[in-house]
């Protein structure tokens, strides 16, 4: 797992998916089933505080790296997950290169950023603080979701932010700041996204997004995307139960009493 930044940063292709289902079953199958990591949504699912540090150590189990996703920008939550030993964090609704240099701050330790020290998980309870200190800067990652028009317009000025590993598009936000919902507004939505790619690729940012489904990853893949978190926990279940009872339901034929 201390490759994972690494991987990041070299832009290996890795595919993860968003864990919303609150409870470490979920978490370890999967993690089992062979995501390259998962990122907890703190954000929009009914996950809280003090059950995240479960779910990173059902990862941990499998050795899989679970980054979060915080609900916002305040650097005491984006401490907590780390605390928790989290392998890095998605802070959403990035729209300005000052709250980009804020994520960096309230990610990184002195002298880069600002976190404060604390005794928790991460640094085994206060015992292994300065062997933590010494890899944390090196080792977490920090993500940043591009989502928002405002977004959008600054994004020249947001990948210039040294200390962010990967810039992380949200496309259903972004298509409805920009007016671009729906199949009417994808040319205009994927022309946000290529532009975004473009601009970050070039200022040598990972560029990662969310995807529903598989249908175009090989697309978004020869942009130069190569962080990719493929639906959610939530949507894997629902779509392979109702795969599975359709298949079923064709297969059953209606019993006759002789």
């Amino acid at each position: 797992m201390a490759n994972f930044r690494k991987s990041c940063i070299d832009r290996e292709p890795l595919i993860g998916t968003f864990s919303a289902i609150p409870h470490p079953v979920a978490i370890e199958v999967t993690a089992r089933a062979g995501a390259d990591f998962l990122c907890i949504d703190w954000e929009h699912s009914q996950i809280g505080r003090e059950r995240i540090e479960d779910l990173i150590r059902a990862a941990d189990v499998h050795r899989v790296p679970a980054i979060v996703r915080v609900p916002g920008h305040a650097p005491e939550q984006i401490a907590a997950v780390l605390d928790a030993g989290a392998a890095g964090v998605l802070v959403p609704r990035v729209s300005t290169a000052d709250q980009a240099k804020a994520a960096v701050m309230a990610t990184r330790y002195p002298p880069v950023g600002e976190r404060g020290v604390g005794p928790g998980r991460a640094a085994n309870y206060g015992y292994s603080i300065p062997d933590y200190l010494s890899k944390a800067n090196d080792e977490l990652v920090l993500a940043i979701q591009v989502e928002t028009s405002e977004g959008l317009e600054n994004i020249a000025e947001i990948v210039g932010v040294d200390g962010v590993d990967v810039i992380f598009i949200g496309p259903g936000d972004l298509s409805v700041s920009i007016g671009a919902l729906g199949p009417k507004g994808k040319n205009k939505l994927d022309a946000a996204i290529r532009t975004i790619t473009k601009t970050a690729l070039a200022a040598g940012r990972t560029v990662g997004i969310f995807r529903p489904s598989t249908d175009d990853i090989a697309e978004w893949s020869a942009t130069g995307i190569s962080f990719f978190v493929l639906a959610s926990d939530t949507m894997f279940l629902g779509s392979a139960v109702a795969e599975k009872t359709a298949n079923a339901r064709k297969l059953a034929t209606k019993a006759t009493v002789v």
